[in-house]
């Protein structure tokens, strides 16, 4: 797992003085190279790399960014994640010099081009580093100074890079503003949570640092001894706790953004809210931004992130009061799923002040008798939350926003407590917390919390982000009660979910103790939710077509008023066809910027009720650009178009009689097949009882189905359900493009099943397919077309059985050279040999009773002789073999 996480760009600003000496830097690579970076529209970057010597033999490997303009600048420390290096951040510095910025990135100790080891951020290693690099800052003759020596200087960084930040403005006093995202405020309650070790995150740390044997000797010896115990010591705390921002958090006074992930099981939220209330608390304006991502994956929203950051120097180091640096706190919703690119959708929510964790308490009583359950010998099977080093890649902890669970608790092994179904939709904005009364064979016991939304059904559960709340609790043998803090979320809970309070003994990602136990636990009290009232959702962003459209509406309002055109009234209805689902006449369209180039030309052809029709035709046939001129999307060049007699034009409102499947639809997974039909309905305004949602599914056949997911079902159960999503409403003439796509033979067959009942109440369908075979099966008509233009259209059997194809049934297998001289006999076409006999094919001279005739001559074993004509032999036949 890579911890590298691109900082934000940007930083801040304050007054404190370090408290290790700084030493004076000394360069070793001269005045180092100087490039030039530029865009077309941008200002040129000029860079320059160094390595500059910070004592004990350490070699820190630099890159300083400026842009060309003359005059001085504030300057900016942009540093990397655990197990980057300088390189990570290079786009952002280049990015901050051409806002006005002189920034210096640097690869710390340990990483990248730099020597010496790991220190995790130590007072005298790390820390130290950056207050002499800030010292070379100072003697840049384009950095702006606050006094000598003394730059005005801001800090950015993503995780290990944010939390130097911190430290930094804690021990420096010539750090001015700081933008720390997704970063720990103590690194020994991050690895140690309540006293239990974090151990699969522990060591994704260490190897992502090269090994053990690449940090300092005391950082080895104490993750080496904590891993073999399972438990980490007092000492084990005391020295991370003194690389940590937290030691010198009454010192850290300057304007603070900071940027933390909900998507985080390394450093969660309270991390965050930790910092937030100490530096506050030093009297420095702190914002709060709580985005989608983290360290487990999901939307890291770079480009708002670093807009947001640049903002806050914009007003702290360049005193720009006018800068915009945005609420004082904000939180990322997501909301479904975009079906167009299967990404989530997000949206803001923001209060003016920060809330905490703690804010709007709302009571939710549970239920559920004392419950006793076992930690099984050596912790295992392991329980299973979040899952570090595989949620980077995929996002996992942002699905449990979607709906959709990954988690798993093991029987026997948990307790659960739960709420009874809510009454309306709750937000959950901050930290739950529930008391218990815990009791353990052993004199300690280690419990791991956690929160579940459960669905109507019982069945589906949801751990909001993947997290969990880790416990030690001491003295356990005698019984006690524990007050759980569960980890800080931002989640909705919908009406008639319940909350699950589920307590389990081992989870894969924390080290438990190996000798078995069993646990004994009661409530004591309601789970107590924080709502954070003030915290209010942005609204939904209107698309960029609310605000052009009545602007090109306008515009070609006015373009044909001076052309004098005026629109083509649409032609009456034809009473006559009032019951004829489609006639297509003289139809035509040309291609683009084509006069005499045709998509279709002069296309006629009738469907009557109760049929199946068949839409086939080779590449460039032009079967889509008819059925896009039948659905109203585009507009024919010539000819019409008639639904019921009615004149089809964009926007017709005999379209709502029509029912289309387009390259699938789109779902949102989390909901079951049945809600996501209803969601749909709904949002075309029609009434709920002009659906006909019951009548649609009994014909889609998706049974028990229906109340799943979407995410758990099948290709061709996504198929059916998108197919009754175009049946709601019972269309009189339902439009099927392609609809057995990806689905395997049994699926194939379900949904010609599907089809052939829609048409048997009497409505009509039409289907466009390269499955000539299903065609031939499902269809009771056929329309051919070649090159735009109709080549045949009629019942299948008519089409299929006017052929010149004979199947020979044989006795005994035919040689070879017995093939070769029946295919070279007078009136014969062609001869093959096939699994059930020979396949001859007559030309325009040959008969079959002359056929019978030659085979009996040449001592064929003729069993049975009969036409044979398949769907493939008859199109092609049509198109002259150009599919």
């Amino acid at each position: 797992m890579d911890l590298r996480l691109p900082g934000p760009r940007g930083l801040l600003r304050r007054p404190r003085r370090l408290i290790a000496a700084a030493a004076a830097v000394v360069v070793l690579a001269g005045a180092g190279t100087w490039t030039a970076v530029a865009d077309d529209d941008a200002p040129a970057v000029r860079h320059a790399d160094r390595v500059l010597a910070v004592g004990d033999g350490v070699r820190l490997d630099t890159s300083y960014f400026t842009s060309a303009a003359t005059g001085r600048r504030p300057a900016v420390l942009l540093a990397h994640g655990f197990g980057g290096s300088k390189e990570d951040v290079r786009q952002q510095a280049e990015d901050l010099a051409r806002d006005g910025y002189a920034v210096l990135t640097w690869s710390a100790r340990g990483f990248g081009k730099s020597s010496g080891r790991i220190g995790l951020n130590d007072p005298k290693g790390e820390v130290a580093d950056v207050s002499k690099l800030i010292d070379w800052l100072a003697k840049q003759p384009q950095v702006e100074l606050d006094k000598s020596g003394d730059p005005r200087l801001g800090m950015a960084g993503g995780s290990y890079g944010g939390a130097i930040s911190l430290l930094t403005a804690g021990y420096d006093d010539r750090v001015d503003a700081i933008a720390p995202a997704i970063t720990y405020w103590n690194l020994a309650d991050a690895l140690f949570p309540n006293g239990v070790f974090k151990k699969l995150w522990a060591g994704i740390f260490v190897n992502s640092g090269g090994g053990c044997a690449n940090f300092e000797p005391r950082l080895c010896e104490m993750y080496e001894r904590v891993a073999e115990s399972g438990a980490p010591d007092t000492e084990a705390r005391e020295l991370l706790e003194e690389r940590s921002p937290s030691a010198v958090g009454d010192r850290i006074d300057v304007p603070t953004l900071l940027i933390q992930g909900q998507s985080d099981s390394l450093f969660p939220l309270g991390q965050a809210d930790a910092a937030a209330r100490a530096i506050r608390a030093g009297g420095a304006p702190v914002d709060v931004d709580w985005i989608a991502g983290g360290h487990d994956g999901g939307d890291m929203e770079t480009s708002r992130v670093q807009q947001r950051v640049t903002a806050w120097f914009d007003r702290y180091l360049k005193d720009d009061k006018g800068a915009e640096t945005g609420p004082a706190f904000r939180v990322t919703r997501t909301g479904g799923i975009d079906s167009t690119d299967g990404e989530a959708l997000l949206r803001g929510a923001s209060a003016d002040t920060y809330p905490g964790l703690e804010s709007g308490v709302r009571s939710v009583p549970l239920s559920g008798r004392e419950q006793t359950f076992d930690n099984p010998p050596g912790a295992g099977p392991p329980a299973v939350s979040a899952l570090p080093g595989l949620g980077a890649g995929a996002g996992l902890a942002q699905l449990s926003a979607l709906g959709i669970g990954i988690s798993l608790d093991f029987p026997g092994q948990y307790a659960r407590f739960e709420s009874a179904p809510l009454s309306q939709d709750l937000r959950i904005t901050g930290s739950p917390t529930a008391t218990v009364h815990v009791q353990s064979s052993s004199e300690d016991a280690v419990l791991f919390a956690k929160v579940y939304d459960v669905g109507p059904d019982g069945r589906r559960q949801v751990l909001p982000s993947q997290l969990v709340t880790p416990v030690r609790v001491e003295g356990a043998k005698a019984g006690k009660d524990v007050t759980l803090t569960l980890p800080a979320i931002d989640y909705e809970v919908g009406k008639n979910h319940r909350l699950r309070l589920v307590l389990a003994s081992t989870d894969l990602a924390y080290a438990s103790p190996a000798a078995p136990a069993t646990y004994t636990v009661s409530l004591k009290g309601d789970l107590k939710v924080p709502t954070a009232p003030g915290v209010t959702a942005a609204a939904a962003p209107l698309p960029a077509w609310v605000w052009w459209l009545p602007l090109t509406g306008a515009a070609i309002a006015l373009a044909l008023l001076l052309s004098a055109r005026r629109r083509t009234a649409t032609p009456a209805p034809d009473p006559a066809l009032s019951e004829v689902p489609l006639q297509i006449t003289d139809l035509s369209k040309r291609y683009a910027k084509s006069a005499d180039r045709y998509a279709v030309q002069d296309l006629a052809f009738r469907v009557e009720k109760g049929q199946v029709l068949g839409l086939l035709g080779p590449n460039g046939a032009g079967k889509t650009t008819t059925l896009r001129m039948l659905m109203g999307l585009i507009k024919p060049d010539g000819g019409e178009i008639r639904v019921f007699g009615h004149a089809i034009r964009p926007g017709a409102p005999v379209l709502s009689r029509v029912g289309a499947f387009v390259e699938g639809a789109g779902f949102l997974p989390h909901l079951s097949g049945r809600e996501n039909l209803e969601l749909y309905w709904q949002a075309t305004g029609r009434p709920a009882e002009d659906a006909h949602l019951d009548e649609a599914l009994e014909i889609a056949g998706l049974g028990d189905a229906l109340a799943r997911a979407v995410r758990t079902y099948s290709q061709g159960m996504r198929q059916r359900l998108a197919i009754a999503q175009a049946m709601l409403g019972l269309p009189d003439l339902l439009i099927l493009d392609e609809p057995t796509n990806g689905l395997d033979p049994p699926q194939i067959r379900e949904m010609r099943e599907v089809m052939i009942r829609y048409a048997a109440a009497g409505r009509t369908v039409i289907v466009s397919s390269h499955l000539l075979s299903e065609v031939e099966q499902s269809c009771t008509h056929l329309v051919v077309m070649d090159r735009g233009r109709l080549v045949q259209a009629g019942p299948v059997g008519e089409i299929v059985g006017s052929g010149d194809t004979l199947l020979v049934g044989t006795g005994t297998p035919v040689e070879d050279a017995v093939v070769e001289k029946i295919a070279a006999l007078p009136g014969i076409a062609s001869a093959v040999l096939t699994g059930d006999g020979l396949l001859v094919r007559l030309d325009a001279d040959g008969s079959a009773s002359r056929l019978v005739a030659e085979l009996v001559r040449l001592e064929v074993p003729v069993a049975s002789v009969g036409p044979h004509r398949r769907l493939e032999d008859a199109f092609l036949t049509l198109i002259g073999g150009s599919a």
